[in-house]
């Protein structure tokens, strides 16, 4: 799935990017969150960055996780589009001054792939999954192309998400 993601035609990948971001946004509308953690994509997942950009002009505040210690729950950072990053020793970009933050409301989670069960594939860490296992729980969003769209078995520590947004 990751091998077809990376082979979007970049026009395609554009289009759907947009048509995820207006999903995003619509349910947005519909749930009202005050505080949304949203992901930097990594390695083809969707762009959800302009959405991004109308949630913070709307007032939401938007945060990004942090890995704090492998086998751990995630934490994490205030985020306002377009300040400084960094990278992590994961590799992932992380606000550069990280102003940790409360659990937020929902979660919008990238996803490699998904069930009809709404179950996700992820890289393996288990980093979202030992997130969720918090109570009380956020909302959860996943986001991925339709084409990640495949049955596989779940496990006792898989947490179904509440809704996936698709193109």
């Amino acid at each position: 799935m990751s091998a077809r993601r990376r082979a979007l035609d970049p026009l395609d990948k554009t289009r759907y990017d947009a048509a995820i971001c207006e999903r995003l946004l619509q349910w947005w509308e519909g749930a009202r969150p005050r505080s949304v953690a949203v992901y930097w994509p990594l390695k083809g997942e969707p762009d959800i960055g302009p959405a991004c950009a109308r949630l913070q002009a709307l007032g939401v505040q938007l945060v990004l996780p942090v890995v704090v210690a492998r086998d751990a729950a995630l934490e994490f950072a205030e985020w306002i589009p377009g300040e400084e990053m960094i990278k992590d020793e994961m590799g992932v970009a992380v606000p550069a001054h990280a102003r940790m933050a409360p659990q937020p409301q929902a979660v919008v989670i990238p996803c490699l792939g998904f069930n009809a069960g709404r179950f996700r594939l992820g890289y393996g860490g288990g980093y979202y999954d030992r997130t969720l296992e918090a109570t009380p729980r956020p909302m959860t969003v996943g986001v991925a192309y339709s084409f990640a769209q495949v049955e596989f078995e779940t496990g006792t520590h898989d947490v179904a998400l509440d809704l996936i947004i698709t193109e």
